[in-house]
């Protein structure tokens, strides 16, 4: 069931008769380079898809990294799989964002002297959890990239590096996927063949995902829209 407002959008997911809310942002907003970006309320539930548009350097990246619970904000609350991501402790935020949040950055953000498969083992460790190879080498078959497990992450095309990244974020199988404007640099068949992939990983996941974005074709695809347009100056 969908809500829409001026500012809001507001996704409800039943579950045996019960609303599941997976993802929540409630009055948020972050600082940056003496300005204030305030998001609009956001609710998500499970397996759903939301593209959050705005103009290029509008703020979308540091709202996503708020939510990830890695740029700490100015106010407002996000809870992920209904535990409140800046009112835990720092290690405790650092395992809920491995275990729970998959996060696509626009630059991929890959070790370049790990193999892709040390790459896909490093987001297990990091959440605490055992390694897990046969987890590892099912996403990469999934995404096309079956052989280049031992493969060092430099020595990848950007749209190998693109695809392992998005392995990476879904390691660990999470509750919420964020992608930072993963289809910035691609063109239009390119772009088809992210988006779609985007949307089919999170479904078979069963991952809310939530794309920052100005790219037409995302919200197109995606459908559901929330606006990013309010920011003040910072006192």
């Amino acid at each position: 069931m969908c809500h829409r407002a001026t500012s809001c959008y507001v996704i409800t997911y039943i579950q045996n008769g019960t609303v599941v809310v997976v993802l929540n942002v409630d009055g948020l907003s972050v600082r940056r380079g003496g300005r204030t970006i305030i998001s609009p309320p956001i609710s998500m539930g499970a397996g759903e898809s939301l593209a959050l548009r705005g103009r290029s350097g509008a703020g979308k990246t540091s709202l996503l990294l708020a939510m990830a619970g890695i740029l700490k904000p100015a106010a407002g609350r996000v809870f992920v799989d209904g535990e409140s991501v800046w009112d835990l402790g720092g290690e405790a935020r650092a395992l809920l964002r491995g275990r729970k949040i998959g996060y696509v950055f626009a630059s991929f953000h890959l070790i370049d002297a790990l193999s892709v498969m040390d790459n896909l083992q490093l987001a297990r460790a990091c959440a605490g959890l055992k390694p897990d190879r046969a987890r590892a080498a099912a996403l990469l078959q999934s995404l096309g990239l079956a052989g280049l497990e031992v493969r060092r992450s430099d020595q990848l095309s950007q749209g190998q590096m693109q695809r392992v990244a998005l392995a990476r974020a879904l390691m660990n199988a999470p509750k919420v996927l964020l992608c930072d404007e993963p289809t910035a640099a691609l063109d239009d068949e390119s772009a088809t063949a992210m988006i779609d992939l985007l949307k089919t990983s999170a479904a078979a996941e069963g991952a809310s995902l939530l794309v920052a974005t100005h790219d037409k074709r995302v919200m197109q695809s995606l459908g559901a829209v929330v606006e990013l347009h309010a920011e003040v100056a910072s006192a």
